[in-house]
């Protein structure tokens, strides 16, 4: 089980920047795929960015693509989302999530959560 730790969010106006963080307890590998969800209020969580872990394959949502970036330090133990070029609609609650096995896979499938952290565009 991995516990995961997301800050960075905050306030920003459109055309802004953000990186969002995710610290992961400890060492995740090959093994794992993790990935950048968010949630607006009354919205369905949805994913925008994922990783595997190690072997440095990405993916990205159309809605964020060019904009969003996906990336992990070398330790391997922090997942970044560094965000440009915000828009209002890029509001809502990140979270970062990580499984063991197919990425992205679906996310119902993902089993560790960090708590969020909330971004908001204006």
């Amino acid at each position: 089980h991995v516990q995961l730790v997301e800050s960075g969010g905050g306030s920003v106006q459109t055309g802004g920047s953000l990186r969002l963080s995710c610290a992961a307890s400890g060492y995740t590998d090959s093994r794992y795929c993790m990935g950048w969800f968010r949630q607006a209020p009354g919205s369905e969580r949805e994913g925008v960015a994922w990783m595997r872990m190690g072997g440095g394959s990405t993916w990205i949502d159309a809605s964020v693509a060019g904009r969003f970036t996906i990336s992990q330090d070398n330790a391997k133990t922090t997942l970044y989302l560094q965000m440009n070029s915000l828009k209002p609609e890029d509001t809502g609650m990140y979270y970062c999530a990580a499984k063991v096995g197919s990425c992205p896979g679906k996310t119902k499938d993902y089993n560790n959560w960090g708590q969020g952290t909330q971004v908001t565009v204006s």
